[in-house]
């Protein structure tokens, strides 16, 4: 692990960064290289999917880095439209194939698809997978408290984590604290918005924080992950913001402090509630 980044253990042993980089977007070389450039900058947790299609830029990305592949954790994701059991194992080991790695650190199931209704299935599947040793550990993404609650009653297995989305505009505390019913960690997606009309970032009351502790927006934003207990990964592609988004474990905000960011959510719905159509394949 990085020496500068604290860890978590996950609920089945296995640590993991405090922060990761998120790669959707980044693909082909040019996303090799950024991927590789987020690493020996420090990154140990990389987040990838079956659907970024980049599953084989992540996986040269990580036999080019200098960092020795035990200190990494390697992230990728199951498609909803591949939850049937077989169809599942298979789907983990082509992206195994696509990577080139002998193993997942973690993989997870990138959505419950519930009108489909074969997400237990597909989570018996990521058990048989760890037992194969295609995997370390299971967790999954976007499930609601009675998704987790099903899958935990039918297999007596609780995920790692579950990645749902998070951020100052939707601060998810019931969800947090489903997780923390059953030891779940939850990882932050989206963790500084979606990039869609007002930011957080350039609110007034944020950027005083940041100008307090000689930090930005974007830093402050990101502490505030960490001090609830999220794990946040945050897309960049260029070095400046990679680094940027490392740097958030030399301050600590104060409770008031914390408490002004979490003020700003509202009573959003999930991306998949309100744009179902682009989760169509996830």
């Amino acid at each position: 692990m990085s020496t500068n980044i604290p860890t978590i253990q996950l609920n089945d042993g296995l640590d993991i960064p405090a922060i990761g980089l998120g790669t959707y977007s980044l693909n082909g070389y040019k996303g090799v290289e950024s991927i590789k450039q987020g690493i020996e900058a420090g990154y140990r947790l990389i987040d990838s999917a079956f659907n970024y299609e980049n599953e084989g830029a992540v996986g040269r990305a990580v036999q080019e880095s200098s960092v020795p592949r035990e200190q990494l954790r390697i992230c990728s994701k199951l498609p909803g439209r591949h939850h049937a059991y077989d169809e599942a194992l298979v789907t983990i080991e082509e992206s195994l194939l696509r990577t080139g790695l002998d193993y997942f650190d973690l993989y997870i199931i990138h959505w419950p698809n519930p009108k489909q209704d074969k997400y237990v299935e597909a989570w018996q599947a990521m058990i048989e997978a760890k037992k194969r040793g295609y995997v370390r550990s299971i967790g999954v993404s976007n499930f609601l408290p009675e998704h987790l609650e099903r899958i935990i009653q039918e297999t007596g297995v609780a995920p790692v984590l579950n990645q749902v989305e998070l951020h100052p505009y939707f601060e998810q505390a019931e969800q947090r604290a489903a997780h923390s019913q059953h030891g779940i960690i939850t990882e932050s997606w989206s963790p500084l918005g979606r990039g869609r009309g007002e930011s957080v970032l350039e609110d007034a009351g944020i950027k005083q924080i940041a100008d307090a502790y000689g930090k930005t927006p974007t830093q402050v934003i990101l502490r505030w992950h960490t001090q609830l207990g999220a794990v946040p990964i945050p897309k960049a592609g260029s070095l400046e913001h990679q680094q940027e988004n490392l740097n958030i474990f030399d301050f600590e905000l104060t409770e008031e402090q914390m408490k002004t960011i979490s003020a700003f959510s509202k009573d959003n719905k999930r991306l998949w509630d309100q744009d179902p159509a682009e989760y169509e394949e996830f």
